[in-house]
C-alpha cells in the first residue's frame, strides 16, 4: 500500500490523474465508438467485401477477415494515437493552456509529458483490447494469439505519440495538425498493407512502404495473429518500432522543456 501511495503522488501520476479525470466524461462514449468502428469494418470489409475476395482465392487460402484483422486493429489504434496526441497537446499548450498552468506548479515539462505519455498508453490498451474482443467474436483470430495482438498495437501507438507529442507541442494551428493527419497519417493506410498485400503495390512504390512504421506494426500483427512470425522478422520490427519510440519521446523531452519552460 505504501508503495501504490507513493507512486500516485509521482508528479507524473498527478499529471496522468488529470487526463483520467477528464476522461471521465467521455469514456462511455469512446468505448461505444471503440465497439462500434471494429463491427462496421468487420462486417462490411471482412464479410461483406471479404466474400468476393475469397471467392478468387487471392490470398492463397487464407479468409481475408483474418487477413485484414490485424493491419485494421494497428491502424486504428495508430489514428487513434497520433488524434489523442497531436490535438490534446496543441490545445493543452494554446486554447486550453492547462500545460502551462501545469508547468507553473512543482510539475517539470518532462513529468507532464510522462503523465499524458501513461494516458495515451492506457487509451491505446484500451481500444486495442476491445478490437480483439469484437474481432474474437467475429472468430477473425485465434483466441491463443489474440493476447499477443494487444501489446504490439501499444507499442505502435507509444511509436506515433510519442514524435506526434514532439511535433505539435511546438506547432500554433490546428490547420497544422490536420493537415498532417490528412495528408500523412491517413495515406499510410494505403501503403502499410492493411487492406491489401503490399506486393500488389508497383515495384517502385515497395521500398517505400517498407520503410513506413505502420507497415513494421501491420506485419508483425499479422504474422503473429496468423502464425508465420519468424524471430527475426519480428526482432526487425520491433526494433524499428522501439527506436522510433524512443526517438520521438527524446525529441518531446527538449521541445517539451523548451516551450513549458517557466
Amino acid at each position: 500500500m505504501g508503495a501504490l501511495a507513493r507512486a500516485r503522488s509521482a508528479p507524473a501520476f498527478r499529471e496522468l490523474g488529470y487526463w483520467l479525470f477528464r476522461y471521465r466524461r467521455t469514456w462511455r462514449g469512446s468505448i461505444v465508438i471503440s465497439v462500434a468502428n471494429p463491427l462496421l469494418f468487420l462486417t462490411a470489409l471482412g464479410l461483406g467485401l471479404g466474400k468476393l475476395v475469397d471467392r478468387n482465392g487471392a490470398l492463397h487460402g487464407e479468409s481475408y477477415l483474418r487477413f485484414i484483422l490485424p493491419g485494421m486493429l494497428v491502424a486504428a489504434v495508430m489514428q487513434t494515437a497520433f488524434l489523442e496526441a497531436a490535438g490534446p497537446v496543441l490545445q493543452s499548450v494554446r486554447q486550453r493552456g492547462n500545460y502551462r498552468a501545469a508547468a507553473a506548479t512543482p510539475l517539470s515539462p518532462e513529468d507532464i509529458l510522462y503523465g499524458h505519455l501513461m494516458f495515451w498508453a492506457l487509451r491505446a490498451a484500451q481500444n486495442a483490447v476491445l478490437f480483439t474482443g469484437v474481432s474474437l467474436l467475429f472468430g477473425a483470430v485465434d483466441p491463443a494469439r489474440a493476447p499477443l495482438l494487444v501489446p504490439i498495437a501499444l507499442l505502435v501507438a507509444i511509436a506515433f505519440a510519442t514524435p506526434a507529442a514532439a511535433w505539435s507541442v511546438t506547432v500554433t494551428r490546428p490547420s497544422q495538425v490536420n493537415a498532417v493527419f490528412r495528408f500523412a497519417v491517413l495515406p499510410l493506410y494505403m501503403f502499410s498493407g492493411t487492406f491489401f498485400p503490399i506486393e500488389r503495390l508497383p515495384s517502385w512504390l515497395r521500398p517505400l512502404a517498407w520503410a513506413t512504421p505502420l507497415w513494421h506494426g501491420v506485419d508483425l500483427g499479422r504474422a503473429v495473429a496468423l502464425g508465420t512470425a519468424t524471430p527475426f522478422r519480428a526482432l526487425v520490427h520491433v526494433g524499428y518500432l522501439t527506436v522510433m519510440a524512443v526517438a520521438g519521446l527524446l525529441v518531446a523531452r527538449r521541445n517539451y522543456r523548451r516551450t513549458l519552460h517557466v
